[in-house]
């Protein structure tokens, strides 16, 4: 695993992109993926706080983290649907947790039930539930949050 660089931005763009087609068919991207490509390469990326995990020299999971108001927040968590149950998430999200001071907060869609199931297995509480109006996708979505404890290690 490596903190993101933009020549990283068309790996990361794969793996987003990838796995939003696979897990988030009812949320359909906003944007195209060159518009993503061009997002990551000018803005996320240069922002800082993206990491990207690799096998081999192949992209399989990217984490985006940023601190806003003196909250944390988990921006994007994605693994390529390939690499899934591998452990992956659980080592992106102890990143994460090292790296960001609690409380912290992530939003993921309310009928992501995967992403809702490994959260909460991880100690993340739902706070609140909106009906989407405020995101690009306009699907309902949950606001977690967590407050702190021990680095997780399983999945």
């Amino acid at each position: 695993m490596h903190r993101a660089v933009v020549a990283d931005s068309p790996a990361v763009t794969e793996v987003l992109c990838e796995s939003r087609r696979q897990y988030l068919p009812y949320a359909p991207m906003a944007h195209t993926e060159d518009e993503v490509h061009e997002w990551l390469s000018k803005v996320l990326l240069p922002d800082g706080g993206v990491y990207v995990a690799e096998s081999g020299h192949q992209a399989v999971a990217m984490l985006a983290i940023s601190t806003k108001e003196k909250v944390g927040w988990i921006d994007h968590l994605y693994v390529r649907p390939d690499w899934t149950g591998q452990g992956i998430g659980v080592m992106l999200l102890n990143v994460a947790h090292a790296t960001l001071k609690p409380p912290f907060r992530l939003y993921t869609f309310q009928a992501n039930s995967g992403a809702r199931r490994f959260y909460e297995r991880h100690g993340y509480q739902a706070v609140s539930f909106t009906d989407g109006y405020d995101n690009e996708e306009q699907c309902p979505d949950v606001l977690y949050e967590w407050l702190g404890a021990e680095s997780i290690t399983t999945e």
